[in-house]
């Protein structure tokens, strides 16, 4: 059956059941939305889908199919007014930040896009006791959409809009440089925005560690001392993830302008110019709900 075939019928039975089953809500038919306050907020749900639901099933299975659905709506509003008064504006928590790739059963129902061959970039709620990485579940129960929208802004212009940049020595003739932000999650995020931190590399790039996701380490391969130091690079990169309560990876990637991260095998030796990576793709992060 078409939609406005079911709908008026659909409509009277959510306007018997629901004083039953939720007698705080109200339904509003010129909207076709049943409105389920909450306290002081009064978050509503369009009747789309039971009415799509009732179209596709028998007459006689409408009124256990209308009641199942005003339960979910209603226990669903709760739930997420419940994360509205923990968090407040959701929006302005989400955040990056990037993961080592995870397997197809790991990403599964998380709010998580490819970020190359090695890493993932994952979407946060942050908060330091009731945040996490964002389920889909999630991000529909909060009615959370262009999640990549509202990620990648409050993450590379406001979370990291102070990220400290710095040279450190290594080695007796050799620096590093360190992107860190104490007691930030998600300065790894900025592995995919390393242009902006290694204007100084040439050709050959640079060697890049995301040993945890306070800290960045890069070496602008500017001289033949590379050889020199990709042993301590390693050591260093190795030592800081084994240290940190919030590690990202112990490995060491060679990072060339355009090109995708190349990870490094501890057992080879310094990577050489004439086989190059294959190009990288230019792409923003799409994050689906």
């Amino acid at each position: 059956m078409e939609l406005f075939e079911v709908s008026a019928d659909v409509h009277a039975l959510i306007e018997d059941l629901l004083p039953v089953v939720n007698p705080a809500a109200r339904f509003e038919p010129a909207l076709a939305q049943v409105v389920l306050p909450v306290g002081r907020f009064e978050p509503s749900a369009t009747t789309w889908t039971i009415l799509e639901r009732c179209a596709r099933a028998d007459r006689v299975a409408w009124p256990r199919l209308v009641e199942e659905w005003l339960i979910h709506v209603s226990d669903r509003a709760a739930m997420a007014i419940g994360d509205i008064e923990l968090l407040g504006d959701v929006r302005k928590r989400l955040r990056i930040r990037m993961v080592p790739k995870l397997t197809e059963s790991e990403r599964q129902g998380l709010a998580i896009v490819s970020a190359g061959r090695h890493f993932d970039a994952m979407i946060m709620i942050d908060h330091p006791r009731y945040g996490g990485p964002l389920t889909l579940a999630r991000a529909s129960l909060l009615g959370l959409t262009d999640l990549g929208g509202l990620a990648v802004p409050n993450t590379y212009q406001v979370e990291l809009a102070d990220v400290d940049v710095h040279d450190q020595p290594l080695t007796l003739t050799e620096s590093i440089r360190v992107i860190h932000k104490p007691g930030s999650r998600y300065v790894s995020a900025l592995v995919a925005e390393l242009h902006h931190f290694l204007t100084d590399a040439g050709r050959p790039g640079a060697l890049v560690a995301v040993p945890t996701h306070s800290t960045i380490l890069a070496y602008p391969i500017v001289s033949e001392a590379m050889g020199a130091v990709l042993g301590p690079f390693r050591e260093l990169a190795k030592e800081m993830y084994a240290a940190s309560d919030d590690p990202t990876s112990p490995d060491v990637f060679w990072w060339r302008r355009e090109h995708a991260l190349v990870k490094l095998d501890p057992d080879a030796g310094v990577p050489r110019d004439p086989s190059p990576p294959a190009p990288k793709r230019r792409s923003r992060l799409r994050f689906r709900r």
